[in-house]
């Protein structure tokens, strides 16, 4: 029997951004897809900034870049009676005005499944620890007291195999087999309403060039539909909405008819449509009741299905992952306790549910579940939703309280504040490395950072004193006059709430985990206890 230390279950954006990671943290691991290859179609197109910082983190970010469109490609969001038609309203998303970007080291980004998948599986199996296997699949899956056992069927010749991991990370998708094996139960609603997807070749830059966009809403009384750019060129999705509202069913979407509708869509009764794909689904708005099951955990849509109004899912998958494989990794090198995957569940879930209601609400707003005899546009906070992208401040055991009360924020969907109180992301601040401008985020990735003031040097100290064979690793910077990393605009103290003899302790995955505002007698003990405490040590 082959043994491993972690299976992944799934090889869509959040299996192969877990196998990456995982390599990245010195965990081999097999990932096991039962299609023969990458997406073949769209799916999820949006990356939103604080994904890409983790891109950023582990060398990812300009394969995407190059693989996805400009922002100058996509920048509006417009509301049509038909692209050739009366325009009734257009936006520029709240996460794009400037005040919001100045939050995050790099911009959203958007590429498509099928263009990103490619660059996220080139990246993993580059990795010497991180192996997949395509057209195969995982059956009978077992937990042990000690590991958990499954068998591997090979989808062209049918043999199985044998294949024993000490983890599984269940990335299986919205029908998720192991979910399902698993009993576990979903929070919240499902079918919420139907829809079908058309993937089309067409000439749309008469009626887009002029005005770029990354959606364009089609309005009219027996059609309800969005335009998704894909190339902004000549591929496209045509999403209708809400069928059986409208009189369709998933059938009557023969190749003519959805010409025919495209047509309709884009106010073009000549125009050429090479229709490429037609899938039919429905949105669902529903959360696993628990993410950590013995030694399999839940991530990305197997944990939390979500209508696309917002475009959450894709990024809310990714960040699961990102939360869970520092932990494993941890556990697996004999750091940290098991108690610390205890964490995922609680970090990672609350968060999904809050998400899950904001693309609910969002899709409430558009009208989707039910027939609108008049024209419907999104609520104000739709694709404004900064305070959920960059404002998620973990309470578990992994985080040591430092006293302080969160900061009062009235709108927590649409506003982020940063702060450095522990379990928040660990804030953007402009900083300089010699002459080169750089993010606290671009220090962080595969290991602990303690970030000091610039009379910190005793935190620095205590970072190289700490790490070692039996801790993760852990450096320390100073920052200000005289520190390793300049501060130009002065504002690094004040936006992490320490003196200049005080540090934060960052973990891989961003999260500030402890803060010390001022100096400490014994900095190694303070930070050993502290580091104690977040690997459940303490």
């Amino acid at each position: 029997m082959s043994e491993l230390p972690v299976l992944i279950v799934g090889g869509g954006p959040v299996g192969l951004t877990a196998s990456l990671l995982l390599s990245k943290h010195g965990i081999r691991s097999l990932l096991v897809e039962r299609h023969p290859g990458t997406s073949i179609v769209p799916k999820a197109r949006g990356i939103n900034a604080r994904t890409m910082e983790v891109y950023r983190q582990y060398g990812v970010e300009a394969g995407i870049r190059a693989a996805g469109l400009a922002p100058e490609r996509t920048g509006l969001i417009l509301w049509t009676e038909s692209l050739a038609g009366r325009e009734i309203e257009r936006r520029m998303p709240g996460r794009a005005n400037p005040k919001n970007q100045a939050m995050a080291p790099v911009p959203n980004c958007l590429c498509a499944q099928d263009d990103l998948e490619p660059v996220l599986r080139q990246y993993a199996e580059a990795e010497p620890l991180g192996e997949t296997r395509f057209n195969a699949e995982v059956v009978n899956v077992r937990q042990t007291a000690d590991g958990v056992e499954a068998e591997i069927v090979d989808r062209i010749t049918g043999v199985s195999a044998p294949v024993r991991a000490q983890y599984v990370i269940a990335a299986d998708g919205a029908q998720s087999p192991i979910r399902k094996m698993l009993g576990v139960r979903m929070l919240g609603v499902e079918k919420i309403y139907d829809s079908v997807n058309i993937l089309f070749n067409a000439d749309l830059t008469p009626w887009t060039a002029h005005r770029p966009g990354a959606l364009y809403f089609v309005e009219q009384p027996d059609l309800r539909a969005t335009f998704l750019t894909i190339n902004a060129t000549d591929r496209w999705s045509f999403l209708i909405h809400s069928l059986s509202h409208y009189g369709y069913t998933p059938a009557d979407f023969t190749h003519e008819k959805c010409v025919e509708l495209i047509r309709k869509g884009a106010g073009a009764p000549d125009l050429e449509v090479k229709v490429l794909g037609i899938s039919a689904w429905e949105a669902s708005a529903h959360v696993a009741e628990q993410y950590r099951h013995g030694r399999i955990f839940l991530s990305g849509d197997s944990a939390h299905e979500m209508p696309p109004t917002g475009g959450f899912g894709l990024n809310t998958g990714a960040q699961d992952v990102h939360n869970l494989c520092w932990k494993l990794a941890a556990v697996l090198h004999g750091q940290a306790s098991d108690s610390l995957l205890d964490t995922y569940h609680p970090e990672r879930q609350p968060l999904g549910r809050t998400i899950t209601k904001t693309a609910l609400d969002n899709c409430l707003s558009m009208g989707r579940t039910a027939k609108q005899d008049t024209v419907v546009v999104a609520r104000p906070e739709f694709l404004s939703e900064q305070g959920l992208i960059f404002g998620a401040a973990y309470d578990s055991a992994a985080v040591i309280p430092d006293g302080t009360p969160p900061a009062e924020n009235p709108d927590p969907v649409t506003r982020y504040l940063p702060s450095a109180r522990p379990g928040c992301r660990a804030p953007h601040v402009a900083l300089l490395r010699g002459e080169e401008k750089i993010s606290p985020i671009d220090l962080f990735g595969p290991r602990f950072v303690v970030l000091a003031g610039a009379k910190g040097q005793a935190w620095r100290a205590a970072a190289q004193a700490v790490s070692g064979p039996k801790r993760p690793e852990i450096v320390g910077y100073t920052i200000g006059a005289g520190g390793d990393l300049g501060d130009p605009d002065g504002a690094w103290n004040e936006m992490y709430g320490v003196e200049p003899e005080g540090a934060v302790l960052v973990r891989p995955d961003g999260q500030v985990a402890w803060r010390s505002r001022g100096g400490a007698a014994d900095a190694v003990a303070a930070l050993n206890k502290a580091l104690d405490g977040v690997l459940g040590l303490a």
